[in-house]
């Protein structure tokens, strides 16, 4: 079984989230947890995960989105939302983002610490975003003493060294299908271990793709995989298992609760 450890699938209706979700299944994919990025996608998320036996959620508010500074209001909605639904598995998808025109440095620091803060209360994962920021990223994880929980460095696209940052800070990374382009992430991916890796697709619509066929989906987390397999000449096998053991352990007690809602999925052919 693998395992999509990020996706954005709130934007969909209930019914293509069913397509997407059977689409990923058939190839494999039976666990999918969808990231919030406000508190309406947030909400979105933790509601379909009601709906959807292999979906779970997260909740958080993305860098990007923040409009207005965050509150002690925001603080006990995100939390409302994850004790009341068991399906919430993740505080996402929260961090740092740098690139110009991005929301006040000063509001995303505060946002950040506060959502890690609500992830040690929850005890309860971290996935975080990092563009242009990772020292920054890094050094606020540490501060807030992230690794009480853990958690995975999102879309990761970062070399050897980087990767070493993240699992010393006792996360992990996570490789969607950046990897499939990207030959300097191709060189890092075969050199981290297999023990530190997750995988993920960040599958989300994309109209502007002219092919509905060619969006990312969760189905695609099979496709990197394949790819590391092949860059780590180990096989696929084997990567399923590690990427699925490592999950488990990001998640540890919430990976009980994927377990009951994964009972009665059957197993490959």
């Amino acid at each position: 079984m693998f395992v999509d450890c990020h996706v954005h699938l709130d934007p969909y209706s209930d019914a293509e989230v069913g397509e997407v979700l059977q689409r990923a299944g058939d190839v494999g994919v039976h666990a999918v947890i969808s990231a919030g990025t406000t508190i309406d996608s947030s909400r979105r998320s933790v509601e379909l995960s009601a709906k959807f036996p292999g979906l779970f959620s997260g909740v958080g508010i993305h860098p990007m989105d923040i409009k207005s500074p965050f509150t002690e209001t925001t603080y006990q909605q995100l939390r409302g939302m994850a004790t009341e639904n068991e399906k919430v598995l993740v505080v996402s998808e929260v961090g740092l983002d740098f690139m110009e025109g991005a929301p006040d440095r000063a509001d995303q620091y505060h946002a950040f610490r506060e959502q890690i803060r609500l992830a040690r209360d929850l005890q309860l994962p971290i996935v975080f975003h990092s563009r242009e920021a990772h020292e920054e990223s890094f050094r606020i994880l540490r501060e807030e003493r992230a690794y009480e929980v853990g958690g995975v460095m999102h879309y990761f696209q970062g070399d050897r060294e980087v990767a070493q940052k993240v699992t010393d800070l006792g996360f992990y990374v996570s490789l969607a299908r950046p990897l499939q382009r990207l030959p300097d992430l191709q060189a890092a991916a075969a050199e981290i271990p297999l023990a530190n890796i997750v995988l993920e697709t960040d599958a989300t619509p994309q109209p502007f793709k002219s092919k509905r066929e060619n969006w990312t989906e969760p189905r695609h987390v099979r496709d990197v995989a394949e790819l590391l397999a092949q860059l780590q000449s180990v096989s696929v096998e084997e990567v399923e298992s590690a990427t699925t053991r490592n999950i488990r352990n990001v998640l540890g007690p919430g990976w009980d609760t994927v377990q009951s809602y994964l009972d009665g999925v059957p197993s490959p052919n």
